[in-house]
């Protein structure tokens, strides 16, 4: 096989998993228009096509998936040779794209991905913040950084985050209106501010006492999705609401905040980077896990 046929294979791969030829391209670090150009050649060389283009979009054709399903082990190998030749340098280099919440960005990137830039100039990091779930392998991720609870079991997990835990809290204003909750029953009857999933349900209060659960999924008169928005609604005394309890900390400890419901809020585990199982971790990703983990 030529040079040019490995790379146009390459970039076939890339433009057939980023669904996009910008994104492809920019990925391989040509311009679109060359990347086009080299795909028209290789379906002409094969005499096949192997992708279905539209003004927006572009996907495999069934003969595209099938070369995909064929060249990719091979293109993964050939990569995962490459990167462990890194042991034998003194610096650590590659690429690492991650996909990681809003609150990941916000309490463990912001904090520690700086000092690893600096740290490993020789490593290129992509990260990509998005709340919605998101398919790690199929999306060209090397890894994601989501609560522990939504990582798929299939999954190697490695704690980056503390122990958290979720309260319900209101204003003494608010309770001045309102009687204190007991028991999480007790909550139909008050005004709760709800948080609206990009699925369109809105997330349910998890609750948990002496093994017994309970769920709650607000459905009064304040529903967004915007976590600053609904927590200015709480401290305003419009409504309760249900907040990570490092937030509020300091609100409860001062009066502004009053929690109710303590023993039925209960720690779960945090925020996780997890990663697919692979015979040899790429010494980027390796590097990165190492950084950031607890």
């Amino acid at each position: 096989m030529e040079r040019n046929e490995l790379n146009d294979l390459l970039a076939f791969a890339t433009v057939a998993r980023e669904r996009s030829f910008t994104r492809a391209a920019a990925k391989l670090g040509i311009s679109a228009s060359a990347l086009s150009h080299a795909m028209r050649n290789l379906e002409a060389r094969l005499d096949v096509r192997l992708l279905s283009r539209t003004t927006r979009s572009v996907a495999a054709t069934e003969a595209g998936e099938r070369l995909l399903e064929t060249v990719s082990p091979a293109l993964a190998s050939i990569e995962e040779g490459l990167a462990g030749l890194a042991h034998w340098r003194d610096r650590v280099s590659g690429t690492v794209r991650v996909t990681a919440s809003t609150y990941a960005a916000q309490t463990v990137l912001m904090q520690k991905l700086p000092r690893f830039l600096l740290d490993h100039p020789d490593i290129k990091v992509e990260i990509n913040v998005e709340d919605q779930l998101t398919d790690i392998v199929s999306e060209g991720f090397d890894a994601g950084i989501r609560f522990h609870m939504s990582v798929d079991k299939d999954m190697i997990a490695i704690p980056v985050g503390p122990m958290l835990r979720t309260v319900v809290v209101g204003t003494p204003a608010y309770f001045e209106r309102h009687p204190p909750p007991q028991t999480p029953a007790d909550l139909k009857d008050q005004i709760c501010v709800g948080f609206r999933l990009k699925s369109g349900a809105v997330m349910a209060w998890d609750f948990e006492e002496g093994g017994r659960e309970f769920r709650f999924r607000p459905s009064g008169q304040f529903i967004a999705n915007d976590g600053p928005l609904m927590a200015a609604a709480v401290r305003a005394g419009a409504a309760l609401g249900y907040m990570m309890e490092e937030e509020v900390a300091e609100e409860i400890a001062d009066g502004r905040l009053i929690q109710v419901l303590g023993g039925w809020c209960v720690p779960f585990p945090g925020l996780h980077l997890y990663h697919p199982s692979r015979r040899q971790q790429p010494p980027a990703l390796r590097a990165l896990i190492a950084a950031l983990r607890l």
